[in-house]
């Protein structure tokens, strides 16, 4: 990453279209080696960054997905039981062979005590994800998708990890990065992280874009859009975020939206086409019907939008 306009570019010709802030973000990121914690509201392409970066940089993603109750067996490694069983049945078989030099019960125990050792060694590991982004040859990108919706407590298993790329197994010590990954963890605010989370990433938030560069992102995803409708369909969709609604559409659903009006090979925006297929752009009911009275209003700014903008 020679600069932040190669940023840009770079997550560009993955079709994500990134503000100058989201590629400082990305930049600073590798320049110093810190994890980037995203947050903002769903849906406004915090995930998509982590696999536009993997694509464009041709590393491997590795994606932990977060929810209540995740703990380290799940997150970071577990033993594989069933291997450590077939090892128990075997030394047992062998036992004899194993303590048949020993003289005494104490060079028995030596020796018994040095095969109890392999019991827990790597061969017996069984990584998860954080492990795995640790182990990998050529880096990687590791996404932590919705840190908030895992308990307070996971978030002390990341501090090591997220300060100095290594993590500390009793059994077998420490395990340090081949190749620090490149750690995006991600935030919908469902709740407060701790400060020592915090501390140890660049912040980075994602609100919904400006005009202008949402509709870049359009014309990137969708680029069967003809620009008319484009820039009336953003145009509608600014406008309905002013209002009181349960969930804001989001720049997932702007891009499903215009997907739906070339399937339905709309010309322009208008009002029929906007009722039929409202129910794309916004996930409630009640924010449904809280739009509606809107849509005739909304409707002719855009129309007006396109003819002025």
């Amino acid at each position: 990453m020679a600069s932040i306009e190669a940023v840009e570019n770079g997550l560009a010709s993955q079709g994500y279209i990134a503000s100058r802030q989201i590629a400082t973000a990305v930049y600073l990121s590798q320049q110093i080696e810190k994890p980037i914690l995203v947050e903002g509201p769903a849906g406004v392409g915090k995930t998509e960054l982590a696999k536009a970066i993997a694509t464009w940089r041709g590393l491997k993603m590795i994606r932990l997905q977060c929810y209540e109750g995740l703990d380290e067996a799940k997150a970071l490694y577990e033993w594989k039981y069933a291997k450590q069983l077939l090892y128990t049945q075997i030394l047992k078989d062998k036992l004899g062979e194993v303590l048949g030099g020993a003289a005494t019960l104490h060079a028995a125990l030596d020796q018994l005590h040095d095969f109890g050792d392999v019991f827990f060694s790597k061969e017996f590991v069984e990584p998860r994800p954080l492990l795995q982004a640790l182990e990998q040859q050529a880096g990687c990108v590791l996404l932590i998708d919705e840190i908030d919706k895992s308990d307070a407590e996971f978030e002390s298993l990341l501090l090591e990890i997220l300060s100095d790329f290594q993590v500390t197994i009793p059994e077998l010590g420490t395990v340090s990065a081949v190749v620090p990954p490149t750690v995006i963890l991600t935030s919908n605010s469902e709740r407060n992280l701790g400060d020592a989370l915090k501390r140890r990433c660049l912040h980075l938030h994602i609100g919904f874009p400006e005009q202008r560069l949402e509709e870049r992102i359009v014309e990137s995803r969708v680029p069967a859009i003809a620009q008319v409708l484009r820039r009336q369909l953003v145009s509608f969709i600014h406008d309905v975020r002013t209002l009181d609604l349960k969930k804001q559409p989001s720049v997932s659903e702007t891009i499903d939206w215009a997907r739906v009006l070339v399937l339905l090979q709309a010309a322009e925006l208008g009002q029929d086409v906007v009722k039929d297929t409202l129910n794309v752009l916004l996930k409630y009911e009640s924010d449904v019907e809280a739009t509606l009275p809107h849509v005739t209003t909304f409707v002719a700014k855009a129309l007006r939008h396109n003819v002025f903008g």
